[in-house]
C-alpha cells in the first residue's frame, strides 16, 4: 500500500482502457513497413528517454507530490498526486491532435467510472482531475498530460508500549 503500489497499479488499469486503441508508430528505416499498436505504459520515466520519440505511442505516470498529513484527534490521511503524460504519433496534423485526445479521453473516462484502483486507491475527485494538451508545435509528435490526486491508505503507527 505505497506510492510504487498505486502506480502499479494506475499502469495495470490503464493498459485495460487503452489496449484497444490501435495507433501508428513511426517507421525507423526506408525498408521498415508501418506497424500499430497500443500505447506502451510507463512508471516515473521512460526505459531509453533518448529514445523518446522512437517508442510513440506511450504513457508515463509520474508520481510529483504526495502529502501525509493528520489533524489532531483525526486519521492520518495520505495522498499522492501523479502526473500521466501522453504522447502519439502521426503524419496528419488533425488525426495526431485527436489522437491524442482519444487517448487521453479513454483514461479519464475510465478513471471517472470507476473511482477506486486496486480496492485501495481512490481518485480524490476534490482536486480534480486535470487535463493538457501540449499547443505547441511538435507534429508529427503530439503530447498532452493529465494530473490526478489519489487518496490512498495511511501508514499505520506503531505505537510503543510502556511499561
Amino acid at each position: 500500500m505505497n506510492r510504487i503500489t498505486l502506480l502499479e497499479q494506475l499502469k495495470e488499469d490503464t493498459d485495460k482502457a487503452v489496449k484497444n486503441l490501435i495507433m501508428p508508430v513511426r517507421v525507423q528505416s526506408a525498408i521498415e513497413e508501418q506497424q500499430y499498436r497500443a500505447a506502451d505504459v510507463y512508471l516515473m520515466r521512460l526505459s531509453d528517454s533518448s529514445a523518446a520519440k522512437k517508442k510513440a505511442p506511450y504513457i508515463i505516470h509520474q508520481v510529483i507530490t504526495g502529502k501525509d498529513s493528520q489533524q489532531r484527534g483525526s486519521r492520518a490521511d495520505s495522498t499522492v498526486t501523479v502526473r500521466s503524460i501522453f504522447c502519439v504519433y502521426n503524419d496528419d496534423e488533425q488525426e495526431g491532435g485527436l489522437m491524442l485526445l482519444n487517448l487521453m479521453e479513454r483514461l479519464r473516462i475510465y478513471l471517472l467510472q470507476r473511482v477506486v484502483i486496486g480496492g485501495k486507491y481512490q481518485l480524490n475527485l476534490e482536486a480534480g482531475l486535470e487535463t493538457l494538451i501540449y499547443p505547441n508545435e511538435s507534429a508529427p509528435y503530439y503530447v498532452g498530460e493529465m494530473v490526478s490526486t489519489w487518496d490512498m491508505p495511511s501508514v499505520e503507527r506503531e505505537v510503543m508500549k510502556c511499561l
